[in-house]
């Protein structure tokens, strides 16, 4: 025995297996060999929402939850948040490095001559009712571009992944900007090439009559942050999903509008909606200690504070923080954020809080900027999904070329009845 194994003893037997330990971790189909009878089947792991089963080999994103880490391909979020683009990031995360100048300038003149999608996509979304979900719109489009890029199935062409790739990040921000117009009734408008990524979306958004439509630099760069922060991160349930569909070897627009659909869950991309009710509820910073007491006796709950991954200062909350000031400074202060941050100087100074390791998380902040932009709460998930299509695609084109990946199929704990005999209706309806 080594100290890079894990000898087990099955008491039921009294057998010991020695188990390997590669990168911190067993493989489940050496525990599926211990098992109390040839006859038997082998031991398995309940772990509901895989709170500690690896699904995957991954070189994307590094997180260290108890330290407050996050890296993009080793690359330190807080270092790319302030130097870098969303889509030099984009870059980096599909490609692995960052690119030369002659690399960054293909990748956008790509990015750029793509983001234009085919009339027929239009139409399709205009037949949606005027009430329709934004996110909603935004998962069925996606899904609908398969059909308009059939080539996209032939996923072991390296060409033709890259082309479906360039596609998907070009054109996200188009049926995301759509989805928002035609909430509001107002006439769909079409990508502006002489624009930046983040400015050309803006532009998409709100531009009414003029005859070009420039956003303040400030907006846009705050913008193009927070779709770094949301560029990846690790295997959440979205990834997870991407990654679930993507091992069918399902053509890459069916796999994120899986991604898609899960993020439409409010369990993970409606958090930061659920902040600013419970900030419009508390009301103003008198409310907040008698609030404070209410989240102690179980009668409220703290959004936007405590993460499944982060057991401190979540990196990315210091980084929307910062950026609060630039966008504030151009729209106007919202008067939620006074309180958002005296709800965390208590927060962070109390003993409950501080012993239970609940610090702000990315959503605490994101909303009221998002507010800010004078986006309605249903379009937030919007924002994160268009943020997120790099990681998603990073991870999926990883997929494509691992070895050791098989289709998705975890196994179950049956606890339902058995060998029960059938009754005919006849009899039972007698």
């Amino acid at each position: 025995m080594t100290s890079e194994s894990l000898t087990v003893r099955d008491n039921r037997t009294g057998q010991e297996y020695d188990v390997p330990i590669v990168d911190g971790t067993i493989k489940a189909a050496d525990l599926g060999k211990i098992r109390p009878g040839e006859d038997q089947p082998g031991l398995a792991v309940y772990d509901p929402g895989f709170v500690n089963t690896a699904s995957c080999r991954s070189s994307v994103t590094f997180i260290d939850g108890e330290k407050g880490i996050l890296e993009y391909r080793g690359y330190p979020i807080e270092q790319l948040a302030e130097n870098s683009t969303f889509l030099e990031v984009a870059y980096l995360l599909i490609h692995g490095d960052l690119p030369t100048k002659e690399q960054y300038d293909a990748w956008v003149h790509e990015i750029t001559y793509h983001t234009f999608v085919h009339e027929n996509v239009k139409t399709f979304m205009q037949g949606f009712r005027y009430d329709a979900h934004p996110m909603g719109m935004l998962m069925a489009s996606v899904g609908a571009l398969s059909t308009f890029y059939p080539d996209a199935r032939n996923i072991g062409d390296p060409e033709n992944r890259h082309m479906q790739i360039v596609r998907m990040i070009a054109k996200m921000p188009t049926l995301g900007a759509w989805s928002f117009r035609h909430a509001q009734g107002k006439p769909y408008v079409y990508p502006d090439n002489d624009l930046g990524y983040t400015a050309n979306f803006l532009s998409m958004l709100f531009k009414m009559s003029e005859s070009k439509h420039e956003a303040d630099p400030r907006l846009v760069k705050a913008l193009d942050v927070l779709f770094i922060l949301h560029a990846d991160h690790e295997q959440n349930a979205s990834t997870n999903a991407v990654r679930s569909v993507g091992s069918t070897q399902v053509d890459p627009y069916s796999a994120v509008a899986a991604g898609v659909g899960a993020l439409y869950g409010p369990l993970h991309g409606g958090a930061n909606e659920a902040v600013l009710r419970m900030l419009r509820r508390i009301g103003s910073k008198e409310n907040i200690p008698a609030f404070i007491q209410g989240v102690k006796n179980g009668d409220e709950k703290l959004m936007g504070f405590g993460h499944r991954v982060y057991k401190n200062y979540d990196p990315r909350a210091k980084i929307i923080k910062k950026a609060c000031d630039d966008v504030f400074e151009v729209t106007g202060v919202n008067p939620l954020l006074e309180i958002a941050q005296e709800l965390e100087k208590i927060a962070l100074e109390d003993e409950y809080f501080v012993q239970r390791k609940l610090y702000p998380n990315v959503d605490f902040y994101s909303g009221l900027i998002y507010e800010a932009f004078q986006f309605p709460p249903e379009m937030f998930t919007v924002l994160f999904a268009i943020g997120r299509t790099p990681g998603w695609l990073a991870q999926w084109l990883e997929l494509t070329q691992d070895k050791e990946q098989k289709i998705a199929r975890p196994k179950q704990i049956y606890t339902g009845a058995r060998t029960l005999d059938f009754v005919p209706a006849a009899e039972r309806w007698a």
